[in-house]
């Protein structure tokens, strides 16, 4: 398939594209020098429909495409496919009748790792399970007790190693929330009221809460049955933020009206005296015409949410059109000072960092014709500070037609990159990634 075809939907285009064959490479060229002390991988997950195909961005097979790295040197590249049923049996998620298989879905959206498993996921359906060479173990429904779709942003508690998720579906319980121990044990599930099928993306968690948010982008059935992407964006629905004290059920949470918006992806969470701080990348609306294209943009923004008074104070942050957030995985529910994401739109390429004690910002500013994914943040093994790291990406040159493996210095990523690594094919265009050290 050409890249550039313009007669097909961006998705399917220039560097969406997909790519079809899976492919090794060794002994990969590098451009300045690999800290030696980052020994592992980095995978990331997307959407690459294996027919070429697909109804919407958010729908094609799920590829991971890997890095190794040890020793100052990037041993391989690698990409394969998750071996999903959609993908090899060619099933739907929604069957015709409405009814639903937990089993089949493209696994395209994250890919995490937990309790020594490594789990690829998509919100839709149960988790697959990849081994470190990234070959498909097989479902993972922990044990049989998970009984709901699992989201494609659980969030490890980094005091506790619990992991907290939820899975939401259109028919009711509309939204199920789950909790894993940190040895892999699914522990706590319940149910939790919520207006209706809202499609609810991410989360977040602080020291002592779960955070929910119900927004009004909801499942349309009759999209569904069409085969188009199944939400829309629904004035009447509402929008409110749920608080949860962990450990909680349905009848503890406390709902909390906000401005309409949505949310794809929170930044962090987390807990200051009586107040609930989340800072998001907020949409002001989504997918009011089509969901097959994505007219608006989002912004960093904070929810102040006061438990004592029950009032919330809403703030922008930035105006700038920010996406795919990251911050330290020691900080996630705790307080932060710093926060990473990815601002390519209109003649910005830039990764950009975030102080939020100083409320200044700094920018990696790639050019106009090189465009990064999302910074995935590494720490440094005797950091003293909370950004003391790097910031992991691969990035499209569309000069040139390729992708590059970037690591950056996450203490001042304005700075020249670390180290850059050649990589022997494009990579399309994808959604979320981990760093899996050894």
């Amino acid at each position: 398939m050409s890249t550039t075809t313009s007669d097909l939907p961006f998705h399917l285009r220039d560097n969406y594209a997909p790519v079809f064959d899976e492919i090794d490479a060794t002994d990969l060229e590098v451009v300045g020098q690999l800290p030696a002390e980052l020994s592992g991988r980095y995978f990331r997950n997307g959407a690459n429909p294996h027919t070429g195909k697909s109804p919407h961005w958010f729908a094609g097979d799920g590829m991971i495409h890997g890095i190794r790295l040890r020793d100052g040197k990037a041993e391989w590249y690698r990409n394969r496919y998750v071996q999903t049923r959609s993908l090899n049996e060619g099933l739907p998620t929604i069957g015709k009748d409405g009814s639903i298989d937990l089993t089949v879905g493209v696994a395209n959206t994250h890919i995490v790792g937990h309790a020594g498993k490594i789990l690829a996921l998509v919100e839709s359906s149960f988790p697959c399970e990849l081994s470190p060479e990234l070959e498909t173990i097989g479902i993972h429904d922990f044990g049989g007790r998970l009984d709901s779709a699992m989201t494609a942003h659980p969030k490890t508690c980094p005091v506790t190693g619990e992991l907290h998720f939820f899975g939401y579906g259109f028919a009711p319980p509309y939204l199920r929330y789950h909790r894993v121990d940190a040895d892999g044990v699914l522990v706590q599930s319940e149910s939790i009221e919520v207006s209706g099928p809202t499609m609810m993306h991410d989360f977040s968690i602080t020291e002592n809460h779960v955070i929910f948010m119900d927004l009004p982008i909801i499942f349309d059935f009759e999209l569904a049955m069409k085969g188009a992407m199944p939400y829309r964006w629904d004035d009447d629905y509402g929008a409110r933020v749920g608080v949860m004290p962990r450990g909680g059920s349905n009848v503890d949470v406390r709902w909390f009206d906000v401005d309409p918006c949505y949310v794809f992806h929170p930044l962090n969470s987390f807990e200051q005296g009586s107040k609930i701080i989340i800072d998001t990348a907020r949409y002001p609306e989504m997918w009011r015409q089509t969901s097959a294209k994505f007219h608006d943009t989002a912004a960093l923004h904070r929810w102040e949410i006061d438990l004592e008074t029950g009032t919330v104070n809403e703030t922008g942050l930035d105006d700038r059109p920010i996406e795919f957030p990251r911050l330290a995985d020691s900080r996630v529910g705790l307080a932060n000072r710093y926060g990473y994401a990815v601002s390519t739109f209109g003649d910005t390429n830039a990764v950009v960092k975030y102080d939020l004690e100083k409320n200044t910002d700094v920018v990696h500013d790639f050019g106009k014709a090189v465009l990064p994914g999302e910074p995935v943040f590494v720490a440094a093994e005797d950091g003293a500070n909370e950004d003391d790291g790097w910031l992991l990406q691969y990035v499209f040159d569309k000069s040139s037609d390729t992708s590059s493996f970037v690591v950056l210095d996450a203490r001042d990523p304005s700075s020249e990159a670390v180290a850059t690594v050649k990589l022997p094919r494009r990579i399309p265009y994808g959604f979320h990634g981990s760093w899996f050290a050894d």
